[in-house]
């Protein structure tokens, strides 16, 4: 089975930053962290995808970099990814728990698309059989993508769930990275 883990990262990406901090430093710092989680997985390719330029330097030589339209929807960015399963994981979650991915291949098992939802609305990540499903077209930032794929689902045990985690998307979530959990060195460094 190939399994690709793709890395997500857009300019809004920057907004967290905390004072004292450039936006583009730690845009660079959150995605790699976040590269860094799927990179180390067993028997998952890494992918970067991302409307930024130069960040194929935080990445491991070799890696795929897949440049795309900051706006450019989910569905989209998920059909230019090669192999049988993949996961797109938001950039802006550092601390992820490589557990967390490996849940949402496993629910594939079972399921057409599995999500990792982020504890405030939205999601962290979000795993599908490749090609995706005509009939999804998911979003990692509406309000609850989870009812909305399921809505859009011909049923609804097409689309799995595993347990939330979350990401960065302001300077109020820096409170939510676990100091507890290794890796996210980058981000870590900046907080300091």
């Amino acid at each position: 089975m190939t399994r690709v883990a793709a890395v997500l990262v857009r300019r809004s990406m920057a907004a967290a930053a905390p004072d004292g901090v450039e936006p583009r430093t730690w845009l660079e710092a959150v995605a790699e962290d976040t590269y860094e989680v799927v990179a180390g997985l067993e028997l998952v390719t890494p992918v970067l995808v991302t409307s930024v330029t130069g960040l194929d330097e935080i990445v491991w030589p070799g890696t795929e970099v897949v440049v795309i339209d900051e706006d450019e929807p989910l569905s989209s960015v998920v059909g230019r990814l090669k192999g049988e399963q993949a996961v797109v994981v938001s950039g802006d979650a550092p601390d992820l728990p490589p557990l967390l991915v490996g849940k949402l291949f496993r629910e594939l098992g079972r399921a057409e698309i599995s999500v990792c939802p982020d504890q405030r609305g939205g999601a962290v990540a979000l795993a599908c059989r490749l090609p995706m499903p005509g009939w999804a077209q998911p979003d990692l930032d509406a309000p609850d993508p989870v009812t909305e794929l399921r809505g859009q689902a011909p049923g609804r045990r097409m689309v799995a769930t595993v347990p939330g985690w979350h990401r960065l998307r302001g300077r109020d979530d820096l409170g939510l990275l676990d100091p507890g959990l290794e890796g996210w060195d980058s981000t870590r460094a900046l907080l300091r």
